[in-house]
């Protein structure tokens, strides 16, 4: 008996020792991967909502989360940035949430997530895009998806082709067509619009084009764009964010690009606020004519340059371009240049700046510090040239090619010798211009402007009406037109 009762003590110890030993296996076979580089893998980086819809509506999609690990995670937070005020829902198999906690993802599995936003896109208080995203927190990695939905009903561009080197973009208008955006619905760019070579890009009166955050407009060598406002309905390019905040922020999109077309673009009563660059105008092969015609526009609030010429062929008159970061104009590689009636003032106050406003140049530099200089003549004329620097304009010039240029009845601020009558006829010099309210975005003149009576009536052909912000065009005075884009009117 006492044998028998050794041998099921054995035994007992023996079935313990097994069991402890499974399950220590089994805790070893399967263990939650702790390494602090584990990451999940995700089916797309963006998921778009991209139903445009005309009432109160929902739209689900989905993504999946692939565990691509010889080993089991846990995902410690799934949550959605917004919260609760977010315009989103999650459901994280099955279970519906705004946080979820210590969900598993066994290895080589994957884990489905369904999101839904709801949107009234009538309501004008939505911005035009609504972003929120989902955030993973895996053994302290933080990772997110970006959720993307249209806020309200507009005529949405999305970019859908990616070239290694360029932005992402889509192609409106393709090789020999034309297409016309009208005043309708506004116009939202998500990436870069594209008009392509011989395509033609005609933009109506009162057109408003939003443009969400690193996106713009790409007219390609040999397109066109015809952008043709009016004094009462001028055509809108600004940031997709509506909301009062954002109101004067610069920096919101990226940029206007034209490059060198067989048929003038025309720019005419358009405002351009709240980019990076306003105009960047590029040639990038060989000169193809006159390029753009620019006229009673305003550019404003650019953390880069109001406009930025490389080999261009550039016509404006009656244009304001003021408040940017760097440069309101920099006309840099040589070029073609005729500018009469503008005002270019730059009270930039976001930042330091340490650039001068105007910049006028004939040559470039490449990476090796080889110049090629190219030949630049410019004709400038009853325009105004100031800001808060002592010296607001620089001239660089190669003695390889033409450096041509003439300022004309033109206020200038500038520590510059100007005495020379040849290249700075009738200029004025460091004058306050005495707009009549700059921090109110008003640069008419006030009663004691030293810029009255002082232009060049020779400058204002074609240029016979001024730029004025109160829907009234005001005629210039041919014997004795002011300097700048608007003419002064006496109190009545």
């Amino acid at each position: 008996m006492r044998e028998k009762s050794r041998f099921s003590t054995m035994m007992i110890t023996l079935g313990t020792a097994l069991i402890m030993i499974f399950v220590l296996f089994s805790c070893q076979k399967d263990p939650i991967d702790q390494d602090t580089d584990v990451r999940l893998d995700f089916s797309q980086d963006t998921v778009f909502f991209d139903t445009v819809f005309t009432s109160l509506g929902s739209t689900t999609q989905s993504f999946t989360i692939h565990n691509r690990g010889k080993q089991k995670i846990r995902i410690s937070s799934i949550r959605l940035a917004g919260g609760s005020s977010s315009f989103y829902r999650m459901n994280v198999d099955g279970q519906a949430a705004f946080e979820l906690n210590d969900i598993e993802i066994e290895s080589k599995d994957s884990l489905y997530i369904f999101c839904r936003v709801t949107i009234d896109p009538t309501d004008e208080r939505n911005p035009f895009v609504i972003s929120d995203s989902i955030v993973f927190e895996t053994n302290g990695n933080i990772q997110d998806v970006n959720l993307v939905a249209w806020g309200q009903n507009a005529n949405y561009i999305l970019a859908d082709t990616f070239i290694p080197g360029y932005p992402k973009f889509k192609i409106i208008a393709g090789e020999n067509e034309s297409i016309r955006w009208t005043a309708g619905k506004p116009y939202v760019i998500y990436g870069f619009a594209v008009v392509d070579s011989t395509g033609l890009l005609e933009i109506e009166r009162g057109t408003r084009v939003y443009f969400h955050n690193n996106s713009g407009l790409w007219i390609y060598k040999g397109g066109t764009l015809k952008a043709k406002g009016t004094v009462d309905a001028p055509i809108i390019f600004q940031g997709d964010r509506l909301e009062s905040f954002y109101k004067d922020m610069p920096g919101q999109w990226d940029r206007i690009w034209i490059n060198e077309g067989s048929v003038n673009n025309e720019i005419d009563y358009a405002v351009i606020r709240n980019g990076f660059i306003g105009l960047q105008l590029e040639t990038l092969q060989e000169q193809m004519g006159n390029q753009l015609i620019l006229s009673n526009t305003r550019i404003e609030n650019m953390t880069g340059y109001g406009i930025l010429t490389r080999f261009y062929n550039l016509t404006a008159y009656n244009n304001v371009v003021v408040n940017c970061g760097q440069y309101l104009a920099a006309f840099t590689w040589g070029g073609f240049y005729d500018i009469r009636q503008c005002t270019f003032a730059n009270y930039w106050s976001e930042s330091v700046r340490v650039t001068p406003s105007i910049v006028l140049n004939n040559f470039a530099t490449d990476a090796d510090d080889v110049v090629y200089p190219f030949e630049f003549q410019g004709f400038f004329g009853n325009n105004v040239f100031y800001g808060r620097n002592d010296d607001e304009l620089l001239l660089m010039s190669d003695p390889g090619a033409p450096f041509q240029y003439e300022f004309n009845h033109c206020l200038l601020q500038t520590t510059l010798d100007v005495s020379d009558q040849a290249l700075y006829p009738g200029c004025l010099v460091n004058k306050d211009p005495l707009f009549f309210n700059y921090l109110e975005n008003n640069y008419q003149l006030d009663t004691l402007s030293p810029l009255i009576d002082k232009g060049n009536p020779g400058v204002i052909t074609g240029s016979f009406f001024d730029l004025h912000r109160d829907i009234i065009e005001t005629t210039r005075q041919e014997e004795l037109p002011d300097i700048g884009a608007y003419e002064f009117v006496k109190p009545q």
